[in-house]
């Protein structure tokens, strides 16, 4: 038996949500503020610790929700008006086979067919429509007494008076439910109008779902006073006490405690002898009547609540109080301990004639506090192991357990099986929806590039498990753009104030060539991205081989007056022919052989296509039925190359590579510091004006990795203006500033 599926319906930033759960463990990934905590929290409200209480505040319903009540609410016409359901929601589906006992959850069924194995639990908190009437009646009465009180203008009193009397009167109005309702397994579909009110019939879930959290708020702290892991260990025991109460451990400590009870009342009388005289003295009373005597009573339970220290054996050599260790170690070792005992409850070890719930849901939210990343591998790398052997009933009773880890840990997530993942993706300010990651895997499947797939997958694993916590990330080429970005990045935020490149949680991936590779996954978590790649200009060449000609691309100029297309594979892919319209192409194919020297054809060269397009129209998004890359001024995709650029010497040129373009536009920087620049070759081409920028970068450049530290290392810093001695070139320039305002 497991859940497969949480729907949930107008919870904060979950409006219309689903989660599809794995059988063992699912993690939970994405941005901050993307709904993970609130996932917790309705969970809480509806089957944890708070589900016997009305815990709902006014703040936890969606946004846009609110809007809806608030206009429903005030309207003041008469007509009824149509509305949906009104409230929070949760569904949980519960499948379940022939192996499983179905004892507790046989009141909840409601088809008897044996080829439908589906049960969905309803939670909500709604408004019933009389109970809306009423609302809106007594609002009415309310808005009345406001205005009294109140010297605002009509709309402000409007606005006030809703929000106030909605927070502070939701709960008179609102209420909660929980039903079993029907399920169509042929269309695998709910049927509301069919359920069976759970709190009406009196039937209780609880040996159906048990549900526990492990807070990212744990009481975890290394000053001095506090006892944390002390405490937890106390607890540990009394649930190991309650278990095995007639085990020889738990025996022997017990008539350890008895010896030295006897012995402590030898001591007792002597110390506390004159004390006891003195009240024997006042006392007063028949002789007898006022004599005590002080007996040693140790009680195991209190002996360990206050008196066992957690310490660290330090080398084999001393023994250090808890507190001496960081916070890493401390909250590790408190999620352990707090793991037992939840998995102690969930085993229900202090009732040896019960059994477990159906389902045992665990929530481990944000492991990663305090601790650094090998703690974290280490981590995410046992639990599920722990987890796994504690149910299968190593430790006592089996039960059926689904864990639920929510974290922000790319090292955590980088250390887990792809398929478990649930990635949290913010569609707008107001609704998440998420994705699992093992449907990546389809739609590579589908396209046959499964390859691609598998190399996505390690290199995630291994290097940028971050992109799935950026906001936006900029994917570039090589070594020459990874040194030097971060300081393009700087000139842009120097020179355009607002909004800082530098602030924001942008993640820097190379890739090579193979940018093409990540579009799914970058269409799949709708990442805002900046390709930077290069134009990669060729002209046709032929050649005799085997006695055949055989026509290759062969790189090139721009400016040559061969040079007829590219050989960027991610660029093609990106900004394909077939994406443009007709018209476009037509028209630039129009103005290439007006402008060309070639005699010929009516078909557009490749290379002036290219030439030719804006920075709009370089700004792609993927359309979901072609699934192609298409132009759009809204897109998550802008994909930047080389264009022609003017330099402080009014030379217009076209590079072809990052290197040429940097060349065009800080010769003079090269020259002036010639000395410096020891990786570059054939140093002094750069004084023959003669030598244009490409023949410069053909010529000279041999270790990209050290050029690029050279120029950092060459930078000038006039006042609070860092590497004020070059420029960045242009087709650089402008796609950071996209991104930086995106």
């Amino acid at each position: 038996m497991k859940i497969t599926k949480i729907k949930i319906k107008n919870f904060r930033l979950l409006r219309s949500f689903e989660l599809d759960l794995e059988k063992e463990l699912s993690l939970v990934i994405g941005k901050n503020n993307c709904g993970k905590t609130s996932l917790l929290s309705i969970l809480d409200k509806f089957i944890g610790s708070k589900s016997n209480i009305n815990s709902f505040t006014f703040d936890d319903f969606n946004i846009e929700f609110q809007k809806e009540l608030k206009n429903i609410i005030g309207n003041e016409s008469d007509g009824e008006q149509e509305i949906s359901f009104l409230g929070i929601s949760l569904m949980v589906f519960i499948e379940y086979d022939e192996t499983d006992n179905l004892a507790n959850i046989s009141k909840l069924m409601l088809d008897l067919d044996p080829r439908n194995k589906t049960i969905v639990i309803k939670f909500e908190y709604k408004l019933l429509e009389e109970d809306l009437r009423e609302m809106k009646v007594d609002y009415e009465q309310f808005k009345v007494k406001y205005k009294k009180n109140t010297i605002v203008d009509l709309n402000e009193i409007r606005t006030e008076s809703i929000n106030d009397f909605l927070k502070n009167n939701h709960k008179k109005y609102f209420k909660l439910f929980r039903k079993s309702i029907g399920f169509d397994y042929k269309t695998s579909t709910v049927m509301e109008s069919d359920y069976i009110d759970l709190f009406k019939e009196k039937i209780s879930i609880d040996k159906v779902l048990n549900f526990k959290i492990i807070s990212a708020k744990r009481n975890v702290s290394n000053i001095d006073s506090d006892k944390t892991l002390s405490i937890l260990s106390s607890n540990y025991y009394k649930k190991k006490e309650e278990k095995e109460n007639e085990t020889d451990k738990i025996q022997e400590f017990k008539d350890v405690l008895s010896k030295t009870d006897a012995h402590l009342n030898e001591i007792y009388s002597g110390l506390f002898e004159k004390v006891i005289d003195k009240v024997g003295r006042f006392g007063g009373l028949s002789k007898g009547d006022s004599i005590i005597k002080i007996v040693s009573t140790l009680q195991h339970k209190e002996l360990l609540k206050d008196n066992t220290t957690v310490m660290y054996d330090h080398n084999g050599e001393h023994l250090l109080p808890e507190n001496y260790n960081g916070l890493g170690y401390l909250n590790l070792i408190s999620m352990i301990f707090e793991i037992e005992l939840l998995l102690s409850d969930f085993r229900i070890e202090n009732k040896p004639n019960e059994e477990p719930a159906d389902i045992n849901l665990l929530f481990i939210e944000e492991p990663e506090a305090h601790t650094h990343p090998q703690m974290q591998y280490i981590f995410i790398k046992n639990i599920k192991d722990i987890l796994k052997n504690a149910s299968s009933g190593e430790d006592g009773k089996a039960f059926n357990l689904q864990t639920i880890i929510s974290t922000h840990s790319c090292h955590i997530t980088s250390e887990s099986d792809f398929n478990d993942i649930k990635y949290f993706y913010k569609t707008h300010h107001n609704e998440v929806i998420t994705k699992n990651l093992k449907d990546l895997k389809d739609e590579y499947e589908k396209d046959g590039e499964l390859n691609n797939y598998k190399f996505l997958k390690q290199y995630l694993t291994l290097h940028r498990a971050e992109l799935f916590f950026a906001d936006k990330a900029i994917f570039i080429e090589g070594d020459t753009e990874r040194i030097l970005l971060p300081a393009m990045m700087k000139k842009v935020d120097q020179e355009y104030i607002e909004n800082p490149l530098l602030s924001q949680n942008i993640s820097i991936v190379e890739v090579g060539a193979y940018s093409h590779i990540f579009e799914k996954f970058i269409a799949f978590i709708g990442l805002k991205s900046l390709i930077i790649t290069d134009i990669d200009s060729a002209k046709k060449e032929i050649k005799e081989k085997q006695g055949k000609e055989v026509s290759s691309d062969v790189k090139c100029r721009v400016s040559d007056i061969e040079a007829s297309t590219i050989t960027n594979a991610s660029l093609k892919y990106f900004i394909n022919y077939s994406a443009y319209s007709q018209s476009y192409l037509e028209e630039v194919a129009a103005t290439a052989i007006s402008e060309s020297s070639i005699e010929s054809t009516n078909e557009v060269k490749v290379i002036e296509f290219y030439k030719r397009l804006t920075l709009e129209d370089k700004i792609v998004t993927k359309n979901i039925e072609t699934k192609q890359w298409v132009p759009s001024k809204n897109g998550e995709v802008l994909i930047i190359y080389q264009t022609s650029e003017i330099n402080k010497n009014s030379e217009v040129y076209h590079a072809r590579s990052f290197e040429d373009s940097f060349f065009h536009l800080n010769r003079q920087f090269i020259q002036d510091n010639k000395d410096e620049f020891r990786s570059l070759k054939n140093i002094h081409y750069f004084d023959d004006d003669n030598n244009d920028c490409y023949f410069l970068a053909e010529e000279c450049v041999s270790k990209k990795p050290s050029f690029a530290m050279e120029i950092l290392l060459n930078s000038l810093e006039e006042g609070n203006k860092k590497y004020c001695n070059w420029e960045i070139p242009g087709y650089i320039k402008e796609g950071l500033i996209w991104l930086k305002n995106n």
